[in-house]
């Protein structure tokens, strides 16, 4: 987190992040509280954001009063919202009318590995004033990810902003060629107001056709700037990913021992 006489390369510009929390989950219920060596789901999460440079104040949201008291446990600010937010991006919305910020991080509370430094980057590309949302990809390595409709896959114009997000594999390789696959990796930067008009606006036909909420942006015209990581995310959704999650923490804890 951006510390006291840092220097400031983003001049005004005022980032803050919110992490949106549920408990229900058809796949894996209660999941933000899920136990990774010692520590809930969500504090890993918390703790990675927090570390980012860029990143002023880090804000739990959540409808739970479980989530909210355990985020407030390890001593984050924890803002309750309305259970009648439809999506992540909604919660998110709801706690960013509020607060004094120009960008809004969003960062899922499934995300417990997510890298500090990545949301420093896509917090960084919100310095070219076209951009509205910032958004990071990285390249699909194995067949398997390229053909999976949970792995959602995202084409860019030369400047790296977003022509489509799909869950088919895009483009379809009808000639063999070089070109490199791209997953999209679900953590947003958003300007605020941009943010403030999207949640208010009703679901797209291609949003519904893919069920992919940021094609949303894009059919309203909104600029979307992909940043590359050479890392992949694990994103914790089913008890497999849970379980490779804790196999992840644990090498990382035996790499620093």
């Amino acid at each position: 987190m951006k510390r006291a006489g840092e220097s400031d390369i983003l001049g005004s510009m005022r980032a803050i992040a919110v992490i949106p929390a549920r408990y229900g989950s058809t796949r894996l219920e209660g999941k933000p509280l899920a136990d990774i060596l010692g520590r809930p789901m969500i504090q890993w999460v918390y703790e990675n954001v927090e570390a980012a440079g860029r990143v002023e104040k880090v804000i739990v949201a959540t409808d739970d009063e479980r989530i909210g008291a355990t985020a407030r446990g390890f001593g984050a600010e924890v803002v309750m919202t309305s259970s009648g937010c439809r999506t992540g991006t909604e919660r998110v919305a709801e706690v960013a009318g509020s607060v004094d910020a120009s960008v809004v991080v969003n960062v899922q509370a499934d995300e417990p590995f997510v890298e500090p430094a990545l949301i420093d980057r896509l917090v960084e590309a919100m310095e070219d004033e076209s951009v509205d949302i910032a958004t990071p990809m990285t390249p699909i390595r194995d067949e398997h990810s390229a053909d999976n409709p949970n792995v959602v896959k995202v084409v860019t114009d030369r400047r790296g902003f977003a022509l489509y997000f799909s869950r088919s594999p895009i483009p379809y390789r009808r000639h063999q060629t070089s070109f490199t696959l791209y997953k999209h990796m679900g953590i947003y930067v958003y300007r605020k107001e941009v943010l403030l008009r999207i949640s208010g606006l009703r679901p797209t036909p291609l949003e519904e056709a893919e069920g992919l909420e940021q094609l949303r942006a894009l059919e309203h015209g909104y600029r979307v700037r992909l940043v590359e990581s050479s890392r992949d995310a694990i994103s914790v959704d089913t008890r497999e990913d849970l379980e490779e999650a804790r196999r992840f923490a644990q090498r990382l804890n035996h790499g620093r021992g």
